[in-house]
């Protein structure tokens, strides 16, 4: 089930108590926490301005780092006239790996880091970090598209 909002304002407000003591990693996890209820209770009060901020922050301090099929994947789009902002950050601090913001079209690929395999039928599956991405880009009013590491290799044989 869902957890009632009146639950979610009163941990929220608790949390503030103890974000000192939080560190980068608990302090990002906080963050997509808190834009998720954003999603899903969008009339509930936001935490403090400030504590928005260094939570942002904390989530966005990563540099990004394109892999090399990220980059095959951009030419790609590029030579079939898809023009893209590369590495494009949103408004909410979600990263795009591609991206047209002003249409909010957005291209992610996936390494084998995005997924796991099923034990019984060995397929891939997204892993919940990824889903989570997608969910909240789509709240946020974006198309994804996925490019899975494995359905671009088999393009390039």
């Amino acid at each position: 089930g869902c957890i009632a909002s009146d639950r979610i304002a009163a941990l929220l407000d608790r949390i503030t108590d103890v974000l000192a003591t939080f560190d980068a990693v608990q302090l990002s996890q906080l963050y997509q926490f808190w834009l998720y209820v954003r999603v899903k209770h969008p009339n509930l009060q936001d935490p403090e301005a400030h504590h928005q901020e260094r939570l942002r922050q904390a989530y966005t301090r990563t540099v990004p780092r394109p892999s090399q099929l990220q980059r095959d994947v951009s030419a790609a789009l590029h030579r079939c006239g898809w023009t893209h902002e590369f590495e494009y950050v949103t408004e909410e601090g979600l990263s795009l790996d591609m991206a047209q913001p002003a249409s909010k079209h957005g291209v992610e690929v996936d390494g084998p880091s995005h997924y796991f395999r099923d034990a019984d039928s060995r397929n891939f599956v997204e892993n919940g970090a990824t889903r989570l991405k997608t969910r909240l880009l789509k709240a946020f009013g974006w198309t994804i598209v996925r490019v899975p590491f494995y359905e671009w290799v088999r393009l390039q044989s």
